[in-house]
């Protein structure tokens, strides 16, 4: 196997709360449910972009997790307070139409869409847990010269 041979499968992404992170995911974003399990208290939800229907990402409550204890979970809920615990950059042919759904749906804008020097075209919101989602519309898309995007982080 190669780099080039790599693909992203799944991730897990920290939530405060399943049903809420699920309604921003689902019924905001567009995201389908893979799998929604209740399993001895812990409750497990993946979900993933009708395109990309190969790449999940498992919601995950780490207050509901038995495992975790006290101090661990207290550090994890600050880290996700504060927005530093998770990142996710989503690519979108239109920048502007994606902020005008996602603002008009109540979203907490981080970031109006803005021109970036390399040509392409971002916005900003926080989710329910405090994630900040970038939307990226790379300068292709956006009628610029070709060539492959450098997405921000």
């Amino acid at each position: 196997m190669t780099e080039a041979d790599l693909e992203l499968s799944s991730c897990s992404l920290a939530v405060h709360d399943i049903d809420e992170a699920l309604d921003f995911y689902r019924d905001v974003l567009g995201f389908e449910v893979c799998t929604h399990v209740d399993s001895e208290g812990v409750e497990r939800v993946s979900i993933r972009s009708p395109a990309h229907p190969l790449v999940q990402i498992f919601l995950v409550a780490p207050a509901n997790d038995p495992g975790i204890s006290p101090a661990d979970r207290q550090a994890i809920e600050s880290l996700m307070a504060k927005g530093f615990l998770s990142r996710l950059v989503f690519v979108t042919a239109d920048c502007d139409a994606t902020f005008e759904r996602i603002e008009g749906a109540g979203a907490e804008v981080m970031q109006e869409p803005i021109n970036r020097p390399d040509g392409a075209r971002d916005c900003a919101f926080l989710d329910p847990s405090g994630t900040m989602l970038r939307f990226t519309q790379p300068r292709q898309a956006r009628g610029g010269a070709a060539g492959s995007p450098r997405l921000s982080t």
